[in-house]
């Protein structure tokens, strides 16, 4: 899924970008004054590498001599190779050199799971042995800061960066800048995401509904009667009682299957931070209205409408549950028509699944939880003699993945299975609403005809539906359901236009607090919640659970996120 928004106009990116660094430098201290030198920083270093008039300015002209940079790499069990290409050797690798004359090596490759990476950094870190450019989590970009071994890229990007690279770097406002700005100094590139693509979205069984003549769920109440419906009414006519209505998982939070959307009806955001009456931050899993709902689900359960297994099965299962046809209804992300539905419309073409937004519980529409989607960073080691680079393979990353020089012909092989975005350095940075304009775009296109305005990327996602649409070619009904006119991202749409969104309140790094207390918490309110639903435990539990939270931790955890806060 790839998409691009128009770039803004050069003059106006460079009129933002200086904005939010000013607004990043003024709001730490609470005042407008110089920036001092802060843990981390190391503007000599930046700012004579920036002065160098032996460097190109333009974003994409190579260097005069070949630059050498070293980088600490994670290979994902994934990423397949084409031929004889290797994690050291591949055409993104070579196009480093040929585009840019940078000569990329990886310091080390961990081949496995992110856990294993962010173990081997932490040892890199200890042992000071750092490469020049850095792929690091938030709380090790904390530890590097206040260790003063990164190097301030603001300027550098301010001078370097390409028009699009500042535009996606800003879609979301400058929080992601913000979240790794310490002391006023860009000490890091964020590894941008998509709060919107978080936000929770209602999956139902349309043919079911359909035939059994129930409502569209645009309340409550009518979640109600489709959850019941589902569970007791034999939608699947096999003369049993045998399917659930409402999918829940082990995990209860996530994209396949996840409760916040069930939340977001009673207005709690668990797990988030929001704004209290008072101005002050405090923990969503903590409100009183995520008791309400507690209360609701354990209701549901009794009634048998959640499978009665579900403290066993995660994600996985409630997916084959859904693929199946034993499962009438769950909140999940945006992408789930391709995993797992997908699966299930190929076994049983009949089978139909309608993305609908969260219903309301009264009059107003709610407001929907969106996950802060920065958890990743690119630093620079302090003394590295050229830090513009970092800056300079971003321009080029950005434009050969969502930009003019995407090219899936060029950039995929095996049918799509093989990406060698995924041999880069930025592999996932990407812009905010690049879903999002996808759909907007394709859209337009079939409402027009005129297919004049679409890129590669979004000709290829309409040519997929078109095929769907006009000759049942059920290999494009997933695209259908994220990109098409009633798919899920006319549903994100419509929660951005009518102002639904509510994002996470906290995006600064980890607390020191959270990075003691955050696991045993979370363990905390798994159990509690899982009991609560299960009828193992009253309602009153959550009380406990509240007061418990509070005193290993959560306060604690309270103070630092509103000292954060204040300085923002």
């Amino acid at each position: 899924m790839r998409a691009i928004p128009k770039p803004m106009k050069p003059l106006a990116i460079a009129v933002t970008l200086s904005m939010l660094l000013a607004a990043c430098s003024s709001g730490n201290n609470g005042e407008s004054q110089p920036a001092s030198p802060a843990p981390g920083s190391s503007s000599s270093s930046s700012a004579s590498a920036s002065e160098d008039p032996g460097i190109p300015t333009d974003p994409f002209a190579p260097y005069p001599e070949t630059v050498k940079l070293t980088f600490s790499r994670y290979q994902g069990q994934e990423v397949k190779f084409l031929n004889d290409d290797t994690v050291d050797d591949n055409l993104i690798i070579r196009e480093y050199k040929e585009i840019l004359n940078i000569d990329v090596k990886n310091a080390w490759v961990v081949k496995g799971t992110g856990e294993q990476y962010e173990q081997k950094m932490n040892v890199v870190i200890a042992s000071n042995d750092l490469p020049d450019l850095m792929y690091v989590n938030a709380q090790q970009l904390k530890q590097l800061v206040e260790a003063d071994l990164v190097q301030d890229l603001g300027p550098l990007l301010e001078k370097y960066g390409s028009p699009y690279a500042k535009d996606v770097m800003t879609q979301d406002g400058g929080n992601a800048l913000k979240s790794a700005t310490f002391g006023g100094k860009l000490l890091a590139i964020p590894q941008t995401g998509s709060n919107i693509d978080s936000t929770p979205i209602l999956w139902v069984r349309e043919d079911w509904r359909q035939k059994l003549n129930l409502p569209e769920p645009k309340t409550f109440d009518d979640f109600l009667k489709l959850a019941e419906a589902f569970s007791k009414q034999d939608p699947d006519d096999n003369g049993k009682q045998d399917t659930y209505g409402f999918g829940v998982s082990k995990e209860l939070w996530g994209g396949m299957p996840g409760l916040e959307g069930f939340f977001n009806m009673y207005g709690a955001f668990p797990s988030i931070w929001v704004k209290g009456d008072d101005g002050a931050l405090t923990y969503g899993s903590i409100q009183p209205e995520v008791k309400d709902a507690l209360g609701k689900l354990a209701e549901l359960y009794k009634d048998g409408q959640i499978d009665p297994e579900f403290a066993s099965k995660d994600g996985g299962k409630i997916a084959e549950a859904a693929t199946s046809g034993k499962l009438g209804m769950y909140f999940g992300a945006m992408w789930t028509p391709l995993w797992p539905l997908q699966d299930g419309k190929n076994q049983n073409p009949d089978m139909e699944w309608q993305a609908y937004p969260v219903p309301a519980m009264g009059n107003e529409a709610p407001k929907v939880s969106a996950a802060f989607p920065v958890t990743k960073y690119f630093a620079v080691r302090k003394g590295y003699e050229h830090p513009e680079a970092a800056i300079k393979l971003l321009n080029l990353d950005l434009e050969r993945h969502w930009g003019s020089m995407y090219d899936p012909d060029k950039y995929f092989a095996d049918k799509g299975s093989i990406e060698f975005r995924k041999y880069s350095i930025y592999p996932e940075a990407e812009p905010s609403r690049r879903n999002l304009t996808i759909h907007q775009k394709v859209v337009e296109a079939f409402e027009t005809g005129d297919l004049s305005k679409l890129n590669v990327e979004e000709t290829d996602k309409y040519n997929m539906i078109k095929d769907y649409l006009e000759n049942g070619d059920l290999g494009g009904w997933g695209w259908d359901r994220v990109f098409g006119k009633r798919g899920s991202f006319e549903v994100i749409n419509n929660y951005v236009n009518n102002g639904q969104v509510y994002d996470n309140e906290f995006y600064g790094a980890p607390t020191e607090a959270m990075g003691e207390k955050s696991a045993a918490l979370g363990k905390m309110q798994l159990e509690t919640f899982t009991k609560i639903i299960m009828g193992a435990a009253n309602l009153d539990a959550f009380d406990k659970y509240v007061s418990d939270y509070k005193k290993l931790g959560g306060d604690d955890i309270a103070k630092e996120v509103n000292e954060w806060k204040a300085l923002q």
